[in-house]
Formats: structure tokens, C-alpha cells, sequence
């Protein structure tokens, strides 16, 4: 789930990721701010989800999903909306809007 965004600067914002399932092992971000490449999201003790930080340009429009155990891709149930993918199924949206 989104946890928080917040402003760094006039121009990035800092979004921070975070996913909880106690049946998951792994979870990985994958977005297209990055061309699509796996982020490793690491295992907070304190929480027990899985977290990770990225800076994002601000006024922005992001697409992301998580992959689950290197297996299973699933959405962000608090993501800022939802769009249509090329695979028939439904992309999780972030906005670094103000």
C-alpha cells in the first residue's frame, strides 16, 4: 500500500511502497518510472511488510504492481486509482500531484 508521500523538493516527491501478506516471502516493485525493472523491497521487522522508498518527479502519473514470491502479481489496494494494461488486467496508478 502507498504509505506516504511526501514533497522533498519543488521539483520530486518521495513515494514510499509498502506490501502485507503474511503468506509472502518476496516482493518485488516493478514500475514504469524505472522502465519496468525489478526493485527488491526489503522486509521491515517493526511493521512486517515489505517496504521501499523511491523519489518521483512531482506532477506525475505512475503505473506499478507488485511481484509476490517471483510468481504472483498483485496491485496496490491504495494506490490512487487503477488503469487498463496491455495484459487485459489493471495496472496500480501513483500521482506525485500537490
Amino acid at each position: 500500500m502507498l504509505t506516504k508521500k511526501f514533497f522533498k523538493t519543488k521539483d520530486e516527491a518521495e513515494v514510499t511502497f509498502e506490501f502485507t501478506r503474511s503468506d509472502v516471502s518476496s516482493v518485488a516493485l516493478f514500475a514504469d518510472f524505472n522502465d519496468w525493472q525489478a526493485i527488491e523491497m526489503k522486509f521491515n521487522k517493526k511493521s512486517k511488510s515489505f517496504k521501499t522508498k523511491v523519489r518521483l518527479p512531482k506532477d506525475g502519473t505512475f503505473h506499478f504492481k507488485y511481484l509476490l514470491n517471483n510468481t504472483e502479481w498483485e496491485n496496490d489496494y491504495k494506490a490512487d486509482q487503477y488503469q487498463p494494461n496491455a495484459f487485459g488486467t489493471e495496472n496500480s496508478v501513483v500521482t506525485t500531484v500537490n
